[in-house]
């Protein structure tokens, strides 16, 4: 307090009217400037929002025609695999239609499915002896001591079987 009193001696009553006008001033001066900084601020921001937002709806549509893109995509990828599945099934599954028959296991197997599937089973001749078997159940057979083979029914349905054939050596014990 006592440094204020001696400002007030030297500079007088009007320097102290001047010096407070000055500092009102002043602070109104920096309110103005201050609002007028904030509203840069908002106006900038508007912009920010307003280009994020056209950004948001061009990325919208592409992520959109990508979509439609990739579902186009993965329906001939289905449609191409199911059809290279039909001409080069896994190996060792055959696909066989009614009264069809085929060679297997490096020539050790002739099997034929003998008509058109029935609703719970199909008829399979193996090397001339006739099966019968449901989805899923394994015919299991020797050829010779040596030599043990399956067969498994896949599925089916009224038009195709699908088997799966092999033949191993057997173990000796």
């Amino acid at each position: 307090m006592n440094s204020f009193r001696r400002f007030a001696r030297i500079i007088g009553a009007p320097g102290m009217v001047l010096s407070v006008s000055l500092m009102v001033v002043g602070a109104f001066a920096a309110f103005i400037y201050r609002g007028w900084v904030d509203n840069q601020d908002i106006i900038d921001s508007r912009d920010l929002v307003l280009q994020s937002r056209s950004q948001v709806r061009e990325l919208t549509a592409r992520l959109a025609d990508q979509t439609s893109q990739l579902a186009a995509l993965q329906a001939k990828l289905e449609s191409v695999q199911a059809a290279l599945d039909a001409m080069i099934p896994s190996r060792n599954t055959y696909n066989f239609s009614p009264n069809q028959s085929m060679i297997l296991a490096e020539g050790r197997l002739t099997v034929g499915l003998v008509g058109p599937p029935m609703n719970e089973r199909v008829n399979v001749n193996i090397n001339g002896k006739q099966h019968s078997a449901g989805a899923g159940d394994v015919i299991h057979f020797a050829l010779d001591p040596s030599t043990a083979c399956r067969l498994q029914v896949q599925k089916f349905d009224m038009f195709r079987a699908t088997l799966t054939a092999s033949c191993a050596a057997t173990k000796p014990q």
